[in-house]
């Protein structure tokens, strides 16, 4: 039997910022509606009301000297550590982002090189025919990225490829938005290496779509909530988001499974966005629903929102690599076990992967 090629994660790593911005840090905020009336209710009604929605305590700041591209490079010297590898035996690196290094004091885009070649330039790297590029795609950058990289490896030629997964959201969101408190800065990465096999193994199967007709304006670039205030913050329709999330998610999740004849109850993780609590829950719900299934498997889906925040594409490498390195007890992933990856963000994308460990 000749040996397939598949890719495999061999190393991960991540960056968490070390500054803690708990709720109660909101309370001297203040919010206003999106048409600039100030709310009518306390900030602590506001907060309250919030983390009910969000199970969202806290989140990660990082600190005013840093940028993107700083803490992407941080975890991507963790994953090669990890992987053990020869750095110059990258064929690519990609770092997915959607906001390039936003800084402390000049917020205007930055993305003149790329991040992937300032991570490149960080970690020294001399081989020219080491690939750097970015890949903005919204809060499913990250698992794109890894697609991406996929159908690379799978071409033969690329063995080994870098994945990045950074956003400092803390600049780009409205202190007057009550959604400012949802978003939080974070970098994750992984090793992607060519692995042959006589059995499947590493990524099986992978879907995306991508609803831009009626969906493209559910995050958008806007002005603050609070008039006067020109800068442009990252903005949302959180309600028709959260009903489209539902709607969608756990079907590509399903449609993910059936491309490699996968069922529900071989999926022993599911590692998801972290970008609401309660959403999240639902769409895990409603993903077993499609099935018939109603009694869900205890500790199927691993969460950090609730202390972490929601980090964009930061979220899922941050998630894998906790768990990998034995930090969010009492989950494991074991040798054999079957991982299912989904996303959903700007654009609308939504994108799903079953990988097997």
């Amino acid at each position: 039997m000749s040996n397939n090629i598949y890719s495999v994660i061999t190393g991960t790593g991540k960056y968490i910022p070390k500054q803690q911005i708990k709720n109660e840090d909101f309370l001297t905020n203040e919010f206003y509606s999106k048409d600039g009336v100030l709310l009518d209710k306390t900030n602590q009604e506001i907060i309250d009301k919030f983390s009910e929605i969000t199970t969202i305590n806290s989140r990660q700041y990082i600190s005013d000297d840093l940028t993107t591209s700083d803490i992407a490079y941080f975890s991507a010297v963790e994953a090669i550590k990890s992987a053990n590898i020869n750095k110059e035996e990258l064929g690519q690196i990609i770092v997915a982002h959607n906001f390039g290094d936003v800084k402390m004091d000049n917020r205007e885009l930055d993305i003149v090189p790329t991040l992937a070649a300032r991570v490149k330039y960080r970690l020294k790297i001399e081989n020219p025919n080491c690939v750097a590029y970015d890949l903005p795609f919204g809060c499913p950058g990250w698992l794109q990225a890894v697609i991406q990289a996929d159908y690379f490896i799978k071409s033969g030629d690329y063995n080994k490829i870098l994945v990045i997964g950074a956003d400092v959201l803390s600049r780009i969101s409205d202190p007057h938005d009550r959604d400012s408190m949802i978003y939080s800065d974070g970098s994750g990465a992984i090793i992607l290496e060519a692995i042959k096999s006589e059995t499947p193994v590493g990524i099986l199967a992978h879907k995306t779509r991508s609803d831009t007709l009626i969906y493209s304006k559910m995050l958008f670039m806007g002005k603050s909530y609070k008039k006067g205030n020109n800068n442009h913050y990252l903005k949302m329709n959180g309600r028709k988001l959260y009903q489209y999330a539902l709607e969608t998610m756990p079907r590509v999740m399903k449609e993910c499974l059936e491309k490699c004849n996968i069922l529900p109850s071989e999926i022993n993780k599911v590692l998801i966005h972290q970008a609401n609590g309660k959403m999240d829950d639902a769409i895990l719900t409603r993903f077993y629903k499609l099935y018939g299934i109603k009694d869900i498997p205890i500790d199927i889906m691993p969460m950090t929102i609730s202390w972490l925040g929601n980090s964009s594409v930061a979220s899922i490498p941050t998630l894998l690599d906790l768990i990998l390195k034995n930090e969010l007890k009492p989950h494991k992933i074991n040798n054999g076990d079957t991982l299912l990856f989904a996303s959903v963000g700007a654009g609308m994308n939504i994108n799903a992967m079953v990988y097997k460990v």
